[in-house]
């Protein structure tokens, strides 16, 4: 059974386009659906402005964004905790692809040719300081 189960089963992973948004969202603060489309044009081919507008509206009514509806403009925020979503996220594929081993998951990521010394330096100060503070 992984660590991760309780954490899942209560919250709906966001789908690549909601996870699109929430990034904008989490690096820019609260913005008008017209500033979220902007920056999703800037990382990707064209997206249609009611695509966008359509999209945010769901992801409200999930509960995944907060709109404030004060001035003209609605201004939307994200309503759920970024390391909250990626750390279910993560659960979901240790789960679903290393059968919720979080130490297969590392030696599959370290044992490829993409790791840098730089990166498995730090790496072993998180290990350190994670065995220092037990």
């Amino acid at each position: 059974m992984s660590l991760f189960k309780k954490d899942i089963a209560a919250d709906p992973a966001p789908t690549k386009t909601e996870m699109d948004v929430l990034q904008v969202l989490w690096q820019y603060g609260p913005s008008t659906v017209r500033f979220v489309h902007d920056k999703l044009n800037e990382q990707k081919e064209a997206v249609i402005y009611t695509s966008t507008l359509k999209l945010m509206q769901v992801m409200k009514e999930k509960g995944m964004l907060e709109r404030d509806e004060t001035n003209m403009k609605h201004v939307y925020s994200a309503a759920v905790e970024e390391s909250k979503v990626k750390g279910n996220l993560l659960g979901r594929f240790v789960d679903s692809m290393y059968n919720g081993s979080p130490s297969d998951l590392m030696v599959a990521l370290l044992g490829n040719d993409k790791t840098s010394a730089e990166e498995l330096k730090k790496i072993k100060e998180l290990l350190n300081n994670m065995d220092d503070k037990q």
